[in-house]
């Protein structure tokens, strides 16, 4: 086999121009703007970015419950993009999304039998009631929670509780791809690292293809393979976890990871902190979005769109400056409580 292949048979879901244009009173948004990215087959890829950035837009544009504008999203060969309802519904049995407040996305007057058994109904799974009850406390189960809670609505649960129940819910129909939107970020600390264990658990036992989106960098370096930065609806920085944390070359990516807290005094001396706010999507900055921000911009900065540049590997980043400012120095993630919570749990 080809090298070429070899790459087309490892990447499930790659996303090729994206561009996301919602029409408003005010004038057009512009959500998403020219975003392509490869998400390898059993992978857990980590998707961050200031709030506005586009994360929750991009992640529902993949599953088409938000329409791209432009763009493909091609999953496992298939361009979902122009599928027809019913092409669509079979696609749905295979790409499914965690929602970050399950408790809005959850009927409040239906129980979690019914809540968890939604999707086999739809999808024709389960002969009888009896056997779809079966598989739903299968489920809960497998996500840590118990049979006896399929009769209980969704107010009788804890956060961390009802968010088990939403990747129940997501796991009923055997997804490959999964995209969990911010599904931690509400919880306790110790809640979010047994959510983390579990989605770590469910990737390796049912080989699962994982899309996590986060503000969080501790948590995205601590939980993925591979990670993509997003400022603005435009990819800043993109490649494998340890190089974009271990060398960030983006001076987005560089002011983030020195945002991330840290109890070593010593470096908290190196923070970057960016002035001002990200720019209002309905009239974007000319050239790179970010030079509005940047403590490195120049003239041509606003003259140039930056495109994806190869730098080692599969890191990439877009800036028509890099490796022109000194590199810095950035806090060490405090994520220890983290590995020691799994090392207990195992």
């Amino acid at each position: 086999m080809s090298g070429a292949q070899m790459e087309s048979t490892e990447v499930l879901l790659r996303v090729e121009g994206l561009r996301k244009v919602f029409h408003t009173s005010s004038g057009d948004v512009q959500a998403l703007s020219d975003v392509s990215f490869d998400v390898r087959r059993g992978s857990l890829m980590g998707l961050v970015g200031e709030s506005g950035s586009g994360k929750t837009t991009l992640g529902r544009c993949l599953l088409r419950l938000v329409e791209p504008t432009a763009g493909k999203v091609i999953f496992d060969g298939m361009d979902i993009t122009r599928l027809d309802a019913r092409g669509l519904k079979a696609m749905r049995k295979r790409m499914q999304i965690i929602f970050q407040d399950p408790f809005s996305s959850f009927n409040p007057r239906m129980r979690i039998r019914q809540i968890v058994g939604e999707a086999l109904i739809a999808h024709g799974i389960g002969r009888s009631r009896r056997e779809r009850d079966d598989i739903a406390a299968g489920l809960l189960e497998e996500v840590g929670l118990s049979a006896d809670h399929l009769s209980r609505y969704p107010h009788e649960f804890s956060g961390g509780q009802r968010q088990r129940i939403g990747l129940a819910r997501a796991l009923a129909v055997e997804p490959e791809f999964l995209v969990a939107d911010e599904s931690v970020s509400a919880l306790d600390v110790s809640v979010q690292a047994q959510i983390l264990n579990l989605l770590q658990d469910l990737r390796d036992r049912r080989g699962l293809t994982i899309l996590f989106i986060a503000h969080d960098l501790s948590v995205v370096e601590y939980l993925c393979d591979e990670m993509a930065v997003l400022y603005l609806g435009r990819v800043a920085e993109m490649g494998p976890s340890e190089a974009v944390y271990g060398t960030p070359a983006h001076p987005y990516t560089r002011a983030l990871l020195s945002a991330i807290p840290t109890i070593d005094t010593a470096r908290r001396c190196g923070r970057q902190i960016l002035t001002g706010d990200i720019p209002s999507p309905l009239s974007p900055p000319s050239g790179c979005v970010f030079r509005t921000r940047c403590p490195h911009v120049i003239e041509r900065c606003g003259e140039v769109v930056p495109k994806l540049t190869a730098l080692s590997g599969r890191h990439q980043a877009a800036c028509i400056r890099i490796g022109a400012f000194k590199d810095q120095e950035r806090p060490v993630p405090e994520m220890l409580h983290l590995a020691r919570l799994r090392e207990e749990g195992d």
